[in-house]
């Protein structure tokens, strides 16, 4: 199916069947309980899911793949977004056009910026991308200010051109005509869905973007990239020059990023230099090694694993804890509080850095080692009790001596 084998088959299968379902399965808990708190099934939270999963899956087919490690990719992110909204300024307020131009100007500013940076490895790789990515902050934030708007950002105005629309359409993004903020909401089993056109719209887009990486990752040309990672010098012992295929990794995953940053103008159509920040860039880094580097679906669950902690966890304060241990004595209420206030609300970075660390320690491989970790568990169980019950039922056998 699609160029894949069966196994590849069943994971896109997979992974499509988990997208398109997104706002039911994190939707788990009824509204007005205590633990609704831990809902995320609201359109904004999706699609930073589905948007920043693009983003660290493109950075993995540079990273998991070949081993270089950029700081500098939120520069490709910020292109993106400034890119999507000058062409809703100017052309039209349908996502598309913007989303193409957005995916062209990267891939253009991540060539140049790769063919610089592509001439070192290893530390120095890392540090040049981080240079390059603030130099584009600095310009975005104080120079390019005719461009940029500078620290207020980039918006869409009621007095923007935007030729293709006229001038009674709507300031909205949309596409052809649907509004990206348009939702249904159902109510099943005491729970209230909200089905978004724009999670849906970055969803598809999502899972294409995986379905590319899938075919990267199973080419030829993956197995190039597996190659520079494993040992470059010996790659280039053999006549292959390595260069032109991580500089086409390079831009890959730079045209990922600006994809992504035209997906968050066209929820929102805004562009600010903040984006373009060093820690927008460590923040994939910390998504693909928590979800597990070089792994398909590792990217995605670090994505969702960050994003979900940044919104859910942040928005936990004293009220809702006080709520959640009003049935103790009040002793042990306001002690209790005291003790996980500093690891929900402001502090949720702190949960966050505790759990990386013990990933890091204790699963080198990410999330995705413990899963396998688990499914071995099951799978060495199940083998176990199977021979354990063919043991008991094999004729003219004691169990104790089976045993």
């Amino acid at each position: 199916m699609l160029g894949l084998n069966t196994k590849d088959t069943r994971l896109l299968l997979i992974v499509i069947a988990l997208t398109l379902s997104t706002p039911i399965l994190l939707q788990p808990f009824a509204e007005g309980t205590g633990l609704a708190q831990f809902n995320a099934g609201y359109p904004d939270l999706m699609q930073r899911f589905a948007i920043f999963g693009i983003f660290a899956i493109g950075f993995n087919i540079l990273f998991g793949l070949t081993g270089y490690l950029s700081f500098g990719h939120a520069a490709f992110l910020g292109v993106g977004s400034y890119s999507a909204v000058w062409m809703f300024k100017l052309l039209s307020m349908n996502i598309l056009p913007g989303l193409i131009l957005a995916v062209i100007v990267s891939g253009l500013f991540a060539l140049l910026i790769g063919f610089v940076s592509l001439r070192r490895s290893g530390i120095y790789f890392s540090i040049l991308t981080l240079a390059f990515a603030q130099m584009s902050f600095n310009l975005a934030y104080s120079v390019l200010t005719p461009i940029t708007n500078g620290e207020t950002g980039l918006q869409v105005t009621l007095n923007d051109p935007r030729i293709l629309d006229g001038v009674n359409a709507s300031p909205y993004t949309n596409l052809f005509g649907l509004p990206m903020s348009s939702s249904v909401k159902l109510e099943l089993l005491g729970r209230l869905f909200t089905f978004n056109l724009g999670y849906y719209f970055c969803a598809v887009i999502a899972i294409l973007a995986f379905y590319l990486s899938l075919r990267i990752f199973r080419s030829p040309f993956g197995l190039m990239l597996r190659a520079v990672k494993c040992n470059q010098q010996r790659m280039s012992y053999t006549g292959l020059n390595a260069r032109p295929y991580t500089l086409a990794a390079f831009v890959i995953s730079g045209m990922y990023a600006g994809l992504a940053g035209g997906l968050l103008a066209a929820m929102d159509p805004l562009a600010g230099a903040e984006r373009m920040q060093w820690t927008a860039s460590g923040e994939v880094v910390l998504m693909t090694i928590l979800g597990g580097a070089g792994t398909l679906m590792g990217p995605v669950l670090g994505a969702g694993f960050i994003k979900y902690f940044e919104n859910i966890f942040s928005k936990i304060n004293d009220t809702v804890l006080h709520s959640w241990f009003a049935f103790l004595p009040d002793g042990i209420e306001d002690a209790l509080v005291f003790v996980v206030q500093p690891f929900v609300g402001k502090g949720w970075q702190l949960t966050l850095g505790l759990v990386f660390m013990l990933v890091v320690v204790f699963l080198p491989g990410g999330l995705m080692e413990g899963g396998q970790r688990i499914s071995a568990w099951i799978r060495r169980k199940s083998r176990k009790d199977d021979g354990r019950a063919d043991s008991e039922h094999r004729p003219g056998t004691s169990p104790h001596i089976a045993e």
